[in-house]
């Protein structure tokens, strides 16, 4: 009977399962399962906070998803924001094999009616034959030979030589090559004419002769560039005999080909070009001549409106692919009845509507009727995507090219063909402004006033001034100085304006500046800096050699000036001038900058600026996207979020862990007690039943 009760109080523990009866006093008490169970409980907030932690981790990715979506977006807007992707200009060509041409998109448009009657060609002189390309020329003394380029006129030309011929030096700098024991042969000379960049081209041929190998040099194209080789006194003879070459003296050289420029008709007017690639005929174009004509070409210049189309159907596709990605994680899935991650994020929804009231906006118009994307055939459809209407988008490029890139870029026009937009601000607003110049940039100059044309006049009454060897002269142009050498010899005024402007532009001095010389009526020499800006200027003073003021001067006492800056208004407000360009500084136009290139003062129509759907977009988008932006506000929250939850967890641990260490501890204390509580119950059992005997 007592063993039994003993029994069933030991069943009917509160502890259940977890106690045993063994009476032989094992451990009463599974304390491993009962503190697992009690873990369990008090773990509840900790598996909480995992599945939270999981949960803004799916967010996190999510938004990275989204963001990558958003700056793949921009991208292709900030690709569509330039009007030049829009403004393409094809230049095609009749005949090919006689012209070809190639457009910038500055091109002037047109038809172009061309007839070739001779190409650009390079005079070519051949030496007397060699019979060996590698043997040593003369002794080997060393021979200074001296390249001048310039123009032959006058005279005869027989089996290759001139008689009676004049040389007129173009006015680029002479070029020098050394001739020694260590380059003597035709090999040896023709490297070194190659290496020293004096503007000749030197190979040999070999034409099967008894001495079959000759030297053949060819100076650049254009009538302007004959060869004239001088060779130092006290040279190698044998050197000067093979090379010397001076089209009014000794020609040791037979000419095989006599330098000419091309000579084109271009609609009616003669035009003449020193290369057959000519880049300033039409504005823009450049002609490459391949043959003579016997009848007129055409080039057409036109609008490529190919760009257009691409412009508008990637648009399309890059709104659509950003449009599918936020709806993969933002949208309600009828059939399984779940939502997306982000499914009603405020944020995400404020980003899309963001976009969507830039689509929903007009852009102004730089003409025609091009102001929305409906105008070009897009529309925003139910589920959110845009669709496009390729007929509605063809008559709409057609029908107004330009209006295309204003559409979707920053485009500014001008109703003055000599005016141009060339930047705006993020404060220019898109509207027409009316422009107003009271003054127009001009160069820096200097006009000297020695009479260029009666000057050492001689017998056939054309003026002629003297250069002597070595002359060089100080140049200032626009805040640069250097010194410039003169090519020696006897010019006329027009022949002296044209070889200081090669010598002073040709000089690595002024890399970023140029001049242009002329002749005014007086006869006085002018230069002219080809920067419009009161920084712009220009002095000559003397070097060494002829000097350019005084009584043999060719400039005497000249008047010199620096430019001025263009001044006027921009929609009635002040601008600031600077050179050729006018900055609007404020009200709406604030930040429009425009170049006037010319005219007269005055009302000069107005200029027209729009900011296109991409412009907006991209804006609008790198406002999203930037370190103070929605999409970084949004990740560095839920970042923030995790990081306090996992702190959160790292206390729950430490608390957890010793609760479980005190519940071991309390449970094996009362396993020991109950075992042995159960122990003194056997011994008092057994006493008991013992008494009975």
């Amino acid at each position: 009977m007592s063993t039994t009760s003993s029994t069933s109080n030991a069943s009917s523990s509160p502890l259940g399962t977890a106690v045993s009866a063994n009476s032989a006093g094992g451990n009463l008490i599974n304390v491993t399962s009962i503190v697992s169970q009690l873990m369990s409980v008090e773990q509840i907030p900790l598996n909480i906070m995992n599945a939270n932690i999981a949960s803004d981790q799916a967010k996190l990715s999510a938004y990275g998803t989204i963001q990558g979506a958003l700056s793949t977006f921009q991208t292709a807007m900030a690709g569509m924001s330039s009007a030049s992707n829009y403004q393409a200009i094809d230049a095609t060509s009749s005949n090919t094999s006689a012209v070809t041409a190639t457009a910038t998109s500055s091109a002037t448009k047109g038809y172009y009616s061309i007839s070739v009657s001779s190409l650009a060609q390079a005079q070519q002189l051949e030496a007397t034959g060699q019979a060996s390309e590698s043997a040593s020329i003369g002794s080997g003394t060393s021979t200074t030979l001296t390249f001048s380029l310039g123009t032959i006129s006058g005279g005869t030309l027989t089996n290759g030589q001139y008689s009676g011929a004049s040389f007129t030096p173009n006015g680029s700098a002479s070029k020098t090559v050394t001739i020694d024991s260590s380059n003597n042969s035709l090999q040896g000379i023709a490297a070194a004419i190659n290496n020293a960049g004096v503007g000749v081209s030197a190979s040999i041929v070999n034409d099967g002769s008894a001495t079959p190998y000759r030297l053949v040099l060819t100076p650049i194209p254009g009538s302007a560039n004959s060869l004239k080789i001088s060779a130092s006194p006290g040279g190698d003879s044998a050197i000067t005999s093979l090379l010397a070459q001076d089209p009014t003296g000794t020609q040791n050289l037979t000419q095989t080909a006599a330098a000419q420029n091309a000579n084109f008709t271009l609609n009616g007017v003669a035009v003449t070009s020193s290369s057959n690639t000519n880049t300033t005929a039409i504005n823009g174009v450049t002609l490459n001549l391949q043959s003579t004509t016997t009848s007129p070409l055409t080039v057409s210049v036109t609008p490529n409106t190919s760009g257009d189309a691409t412009a508008i159907q990637n648009f399309v596709s890059a709104y659509n692919a950003l449009h599918s990605t936020i709806q993969t994680n933002t949208a309600f899935n009828s059939a399984t009845g779940t939502g997306a991650i982000l499914m009603g994020d405020y944020s995400i929804l404020s980003i899309q509507n963001q976009i969507h009231n830039v689509l929903d906006t007009t852009v102004g118009s730089t003409g025609g009727s091009i102001a929305s994307l409906a105008d070009a055939g897009v529309s925003l459809q139910k589920d959110g995507t845009l669709s496009l209407d390729t007929a509605t988008m063809n008559a709409a490029i057609s029908s107004n090219p330009g209006g295309i890139a204003s559409l979707f870029s920053t485009v500014g026009t001008a109703s003055d063909n000599l005016v141009s937009f060339s930047s705006s601000t993020s404060s220019t607003q898109p509207g027409s402004y009316a422009l107003n110049v009271t003054a127009l940039a001009t160069p820096g100059s200097t006009v000297g006033s020695v009479n260029l044309n009666t000057v050492n006049d001689g017998v056939d009454g054309v003026g002629v001034t003297a250069i002597a060897a070595g002359t060089t002269i100080q140049v200032s142009l626009n805040g640069t100085s250097g010194t410039v050498g003169l090519a020696a010899g006897n010019y006329t005024a027009t022949q002296l304006a044209a070889m200081i402007q090669l010598s002073i532009n040709s000089s690595s001095a002024f890399a970023n500046s140029s001049v242009a010389a002329t002749i005014n009526s007086s006869g006085f020499l002018t230069l002219t800096s080809n920067i419009y800006s009161s920084a712009s200027n220009i002095t000559l003073n003397n070097g060494t050699g002829t000097p350019v003021t005084g009584a043999l001067g060719f400039m005497g006492s000249p008047t010199t000036g620096p430019g001025t800056d263009v001044a006027g208004t921009i929609d009635g407000q002040s601008a600031t001038g600077s050179g050729q360009y006018l900055t609007s500084s404020s009200g709406n136009s604030s930040g429009l900058k425009i170049q006037v290139s010319g005219g007269s003062t005055g009302a000069r129509g107005t200029v027209n600026f729009t900011q296109g759907y991409a412009y907006g977009l991209n804006n609008l988008l790198t406002s999203i996207l930037s370190t103070s932006g929605p999409m970084a506000a949004m990740t560095t929250g839920i970042n923030n979020t995790i990081t306090s939850i996992q702190n959160q967890e790292a206390a729950l641990n430490v608390r957890l862990a010793a609760m479980q260490q005190q519940y071991t501890k309390q449970f094996t204390a009362l396993d020991t007690t109950l075992a042995n509580m159960n122990s003194t119950s056997t011994y008092l059992t057994q006493q008991l039943a013992n008494l009975g005997k």
